[in-house]
């Protein structure tokens, strides 16, 4: 049994550092990055079992993907390979302000675009502590949709990020396939402008939270609120980080997903909710300090950073 077991679709993530522009670049950095990926990833590097169910296409992209994700840990034993599929890419141009950071998505017909539900093995998403599933899955069309759907079903413990893409679906769109599935989501996660976006909730984060506790009521929730940290509402008490580390940003792409593997991962190790916040919180920051959609850290950095230090490890 795996402690955590995700599914959604892994893209080849082609970086365009600033200054550079699409149309000046000469050179891309090849990374890969999905949000359900991630998560399994960071998870699994702070020392948990997890697993990610997806497809793949049958030719070297795949089989890198395959060994990067099982290189951290991750059990891929349950990713379909197609032949004669693709992967799916996405383009990321760093800016700086106020230049904003840019992404365009070629994932048509890819792989993951190919799974159907009778194609994936339910098993261990049927005997998993908890399942993580996200909105990027579900916006990308009714087979996406789907998927997310069956793997609510089997979950016995279910988790969900909102991780509204507006390329991929409308407001509108999105707030009729999430609002009800809400009941049965144990953790939530959702952007402070996801909030406002989807559920046109502007209130303030304390009414934000007791407004999405409403529509799930037997959920904590975070509402990341980017540089103003997170607030998470757990049972009746609301909770915030206790100490915010200093960040340097060197690319926050990931940072969502990386918030979400930190409170998972001490959630499932049963730390108290204030603890998992402020893990969330550090694991979330450590990301950012680092280059690439997954939170390449350990424990030991998880320790560091809690600790307020130290300065030079030796």
């Amino acid at each position: 049994m795996h402690d955590l077991v995700t599914l959604g679709e892994v893209l080849l993530r082609l970086s365009i550092t600033s200054p550079a522009r699409v149309e000046t670049a000469r050179q891309l950095d090849v990374q890969i990055g999905g949000a359900e990926a991630n998560v399994a990833a960071t998870v699994a590097r702070l020392g948990l079992r997890t697993a990610w169910v997806s497809a793949l296409p049958a030719n070297a992209w795949g089989e890198r993907v395959l060994r990067e994700l099982a290189g951290y840990g991750v059990d891929c034993r349950h990713v379909r390979q197609i032949e004669g599929a693709r992967m799916g890419l996405y383009f990321l141009e760093f800016g700086v302000p106020p230049r904003p950071i840019r992404v365009l998505y070629d994932r048509r017909d890819s792989a993951f675009a190919r799974l159907a539900v009778d194609d994936v093995d339910w098993e261990p998403v049927r005997r998993a502590r908890l399942v993580h599933l996200s909105g990027v899955t579900a916006g990308l069309g009714d087979a996406g949709r789907a998927l997310v759907r069956r793997a609510i079903d089997e979950a016995a413990v279910l988790s969900f990020d909102v991780n509204y893409r507006a390329a991929l679906w409308t407001p509108a769109d999105a707030r009729r396939f999430i609002e009800p599935i809400l009941p049965r989501v144990r953790y939530l996660f959702m952007g402070e402008e996801e909030a406002a976006t989807v559920f046109g909730l502007t209130d303030g984060p304390e009414a934000t939270l007791e407004a999405l506790a409403r529509r799930a009521p037997e959920a904590t929730i975070a509402l990341l609120r980017g540089a103003a940290g997170s607030l998470v509402r757990a049972g009746d008490r609301f909770y915030a980080p206790a100490r915010r580390p200093a960040v340097q940003v060197v690319d926050p792409i990931g940072a969502g997903d990386a918030y979400a593997a930190g409170f998972l991962w001490a959630t499932l190790q049963k730390r108290a909710a204030q603890e998992a916040v402020d893990t969330a919180d550090v694991v979330a920051g450590l990301k950012c300090s680092t280059w690439g959609d997954i939170a390449v850290i350990g424990i030991r950095d998880v320790e560091d950073a809690l600790a307020g230090g130290p300065d030079v490890r030796r």
